[in-house]
């Protein structure tokens, strides 16, 4: 009972205390954390001892594999040097500098300990960093960065661990230390590749939504279970389990399974990554207790754990730096991958947020080492130090360094353009697979239901939140309306016993599906705030510079000319049907398009991304 009355408590304590962080707008796993504190010392809140295998077993392998699903493979490719030189260059580097800050401070406490100390609080935990990058609108590039080293650093930091508990309890060579390394990561590869292949080709054959998502539950545990019993690494199985069936999902039968698994892990990832910082914050007063009677005495371990705290801070840009710029010397790597401005990696060492990993693995240090109390107390430091000072600051330095994020507007006009080439291939296979038997009234009324969703979505560009709504809004908010009535027609029959449970059951679930799907379609619109205020060229014409505007050709290989003098990366390219200028979209760093029209007054440009063949005005700020 009381085990249940705990979790209940703990649940409900996470649930009001993220609503009530995102209606202030302050960071939710900060205020969790200082709920936290203050519960530690409530007289009436029992002392919870945070077991470390819990936390790397039963709560590890379920965040990072809700994590790896949501990150791009792609894109982790793309950017796998920086990743790699984060989470494993930056880990081993943090752990051999802190380790020695720390044997320094204390020189009672061994080495290998010391090392030990810096690979527990080496590896950051992005889960906070990336809420606050999404929310304040870090570059997209910044974001796949701190996702993907929050995703290995961990195996990494472990794998340290490992090597430093070892030279605690005996004699250690580097050759062990390597072979430890090597095993580690191909073992993680070698069983987190096969354990995606056996469940992809699982869930491929399971038609019931209940059990392929329960098949999808089970998967972080099929990925580290095995992987930790040959003594490879869990974490890099977890992670490459979830890259690979992340991937895999979209092409993967059975719609149904794959809404549900996105639901349920998006409900699981909640709990756990909120848990964990509530977690964190009630296990202050124990870790304080604990250090009371210590032989280093109160003053020197406090002002050694701010030492601490403080090396970890500085360590991070002493890395990224170099590591940002030092490869981009050579040619090669320079012409592939164009050096990012420095503001990139100045968002990216203050970005070093320390979490739940930090706690949980010190606590796997062995209980009979001396002065043990200490280094859990300079571990918990690093992880509330780092969460409240970058955590509250990371903010403002974000708005301070003026980083160009995503631009909404540039978002929209490339979703309804994915959208419109989806819908013609669509309507390419139905004319495809028709045949004379086909009833022409079905036949016309899926090309036009087709047809109307790809419309739907250049209309979210069409109209600012103080307008009408669109044809679609209007759709959806008739249609919601009339669901209303059919369920409640449903309810009344159901209250008359006329029909059986399972019938009424059927029904409801259909009017519930459809209702599910127009709720996030008008999620949709009030999140991008209603298409920014563009507008639609609407057949007949309203603005008359896109109706006079030339058509020159295309270029056979488009760049943007200003983005390669200043050495930045285009996202998407534009160019001007004026002079034939290329310029970079509004989501790039440079936003040379925008800026061409600034200085030359230019007012119509075009996309020259392959299958786009839509035209702005930026006089009119008009669609056409």
């Amino acid at each position: 009972m009381e085990v249940a009355l705990g979790l209940l408590v703990l649940v409900a304590v996470v649930c009001a205390g993220s609503a009530l962080g995102r209606k202030l707008n302050v960071s939710v796993p900060l205020l969790l954390v200082l709920a936290g504190v203050a519960g530690s010392f409530l007289p009436f809140v029992p002392t919870i001892d945070l077991n470390p295998e819990l936390v790397l077993v039963g709560l590890l392998p379920p965040l990072l594999y809700a994590a790896a699903l949501r990150t791009s493979l792609f894109d982790f490719g793309s950017n796998r040097r920086a990743i790699g030189l984060l989470s494993v260059g930056y880990v081993i580097f943090g752990t051999l500098a802190v380790g020695a800050v720390v044997w320094w401070l204390f020189p009672e406490i061994p080495l290998a300990a010391a090392i030990a100390l810096g690979a527990v609080v080496a590896p950051p935990d992005a889960v906070a960093a990336t809420a606050i990058a999404r929310k304040v609108g870090m570059p997209r590039r910044i974001v796949t960065i701190l996702e993907g080293e929050s995703l290995v650093n961990d195996a990494t930091a472990l794998v340290c661990l490992r090597a430093s508990i070892a030279a605690i309890a005996g004699s250690v060579s580097a050759l062990d230390i390597a072979g430890g390394f090597v095993l580690a990561a191909g073992g993680g590869l070698v069983v987190g590749l096969a354990a995606a292949y056996v469940l992809t080709e699982l869930r491929k054959r399971i038609r019931n939504v209940a059990i392929n998502t329960s098949t999808s539950l089970m998967a972080p545990f099929v990925a580290y279970l095995p992987a930790e019993a040959i003594h490879a690494s869990g974490v890099l199985a977890v992670v490459v389990t979830g890259l690979v069936m992340g991937m895999k999902a979209p092409s993967m039968p059975n719609g149904a399974a794959r809404l549900s698994q996105r639901s349920n892990w998006d409900t699981v990832q909640f709990l756990l990554e909120n848990s964990v910082f509530l977690l964190i914050g009630l296990q202050v007063s124990t870790i304080i207790a604990g250090v009371q009677d210590d032989s280093l005495g109160a003053g020197r371990i406090w002002a050694g754990c701010g030492v601490i705290l403080l090396a970890v801070l500085l360590l991070r840009p002493v890395w990224v730096f170099p590591a940002t710029y030092l490869p981009r010397l050579i040619p090669a790597v320079r012409r592939a991958d164009p050096a990012p401005p420095w503001q990139f990696a100045a968002i990216v060492s203050w970005a070093g947020m320390r979490g739940v990993v930090t706690l949980a693995a010190v606590l796997v240090l062995p209980a009979d080492l001396e002065h043990r109390q200490v280094l859990v107390l300079a571990a918990l430091v690093v992880v509330g130090g780092t969460l409240a000072l970058q955590g509250l600051t990371l903010p403002g330095l974000v708005r301070l360094l003026r980083v160009q994020g995503p631009d909404q507007r540039e978002d929209a006009l490339n979703q309804a353009s994915l959208m419109q080439l989806a819908t013609a291939a669509g309507v390419a296979k139905l004319q495809e697979l028709r045949t004379d038997e086909d009833p022409p009234e079905v036949v016309a009324m899926l090309k036009r239901r087709t047809q109307e969703r790809g419309l739907a979505a250049w209309e979210r560009l069409g109209r600012p939140t103080s307008e009408a709504a669109t044809p679609s809004q209007r759709y959806a908010q008739l249609r919601l309306a009339m669901l209303d009535a059919e369920r409640a027609k449903v309810l009344e029959l159901r209250r008359g016993g006329e029909y059986a449970h399972e019938v009424l059951s059927g029904v409801l679930e259909r009017l519930d599906v459809e209702e599910s799907m127009l709720d996030a379609s008008l999620d949709e619109l009030d999140t991008d705030g209603g298409g920014g205020g563009e507008g639609i060229a609407r057949p007949g014409g309203i603005c008359g510079h896109l109706e006079s505007a030339p058509d020159p050709e295309v270029p056979a290989d488009p760049f943007c000319a200003d983005c390669r003098r200043d050495g930045t990366t285009p996202v998407h390219l534009r160019m001007c049907l004026a002079c034939g200028q290329v310029g970079c979209c509004d989501s790039s760093p440079g936003t040379h398009a925008a800026r061409h029209f600034q200085a030359t007054g230019h007012p119509v440009m075009r996309s020259v991304e392959p299958g786009e063949d839509w035209r702005w005005c930026y006089e009119d700020e008009l669609l056409g």
